[in-house]
């Protein structure tokens, strides 16, 4: 399988940095031992001294996603990047709703760095995935159980069968491949636009890699993607191949 982007993205965005773990075991993943309630206390303790700082408009991670939606032709405050939408929630409401252990962690982390992060159920994604302008033939199934295709040069992420498994680049992910109880082999990405996104990332990629292997999911691939290495490739070992 692979992730990648396009080059016109690359062209239109040359700041754009992301950060992609292909990791399997999700199945086991668990969120209530003690070292997995510490690392979350501090999370959210990092969440609480960002939103204590300033708004989520004046955060130069979140204002970097809405100059590119400005750009796209999109209202920022109608179509606001995933960690912006993440973070007003939590400003309201102190607090987000359960989803799944691998979902929640990954949504605290989306907080404290300010950055958007998308996970895929892989057995839902054919290939692999390319983040591209549409060309209005692709596929995106909503939570609500419509289909919609996203209109020609919305920035999507798509596999080769034509399914947009995002809109709006990171505003909105498809009820197709999202993470469930069922899953145990995805694909983790984070991007950033803002000018420190690679030591940021760097960070984030650093909290991933410590936070995840405690919650029993194991890394089979990374790679910090940018305008020189634009491409993660990873595969999964069949059952047939595993060690018992």
């Amino acid at each position: 399988m692979y992730f990648t982007h396009a080059d016109p993205v690359w062209n239109a965005h040359p700041r754009l940095r992301a950060v992609t773990l292909a990791v399997d075991g999700v199945l086991g993943t668990t969120s209530g031992h003690e070292s997995g309630r510490e690392r979350r206390e501090a999370l959210t303790a990092r969440v609480e001294e960002r939103l204590a700082a300033a708004s989520e408009s004046a955060m130069p991670e979140i204002a970097a996603w809405r100059e590119a939606f400005s750009r796209m032709g999109l209202k920022p405050t109608q179509y606001r990047c995933a960690s912006e939408a993440l973070l007003r929630r939590y400003r309201k409401e102190r607090n987000l709703p359960g989803f799944h252990p691998l979902v929640d962690y990954l949504n605290v982390v989306s907080m404290a760095f300010a950055n958007p992060i998308a996970v895929f159920d892989c057995d839902k994604v054919t290939d692999g995935i390319t983040v591209r302008h549409a060309d209005g033939s692709e596929v995106h199934r909503t939570f609500q159980g419509e289909t919609e295709h996203p209109a020609p040069e919305e920035i999507v992420f798509t596999d080769a069968a034509g399914h947009a498994h995002s809109r709006r680049w990171t505003f909105r992910q498809s009820a197709l491949s999202v993470v469930s109880k069922e899953t145990d082999r995805a694909l983790i990405v984070a991007e950033a636009l803002h000018p420190t996104a690679a030591e940021d990332l760097a960070a984030l990629e650093r909290e991933l890699t410590a936070g995840l292997p405690e919650a029993g999911v194991r890394i089979v691939a990374s790679r910090m993607i940018d305008a020189t290495d634009r491409r993660l490739e990873f595969s999964y070992a069949r059952a047939d191949e595993e060690t018992p």
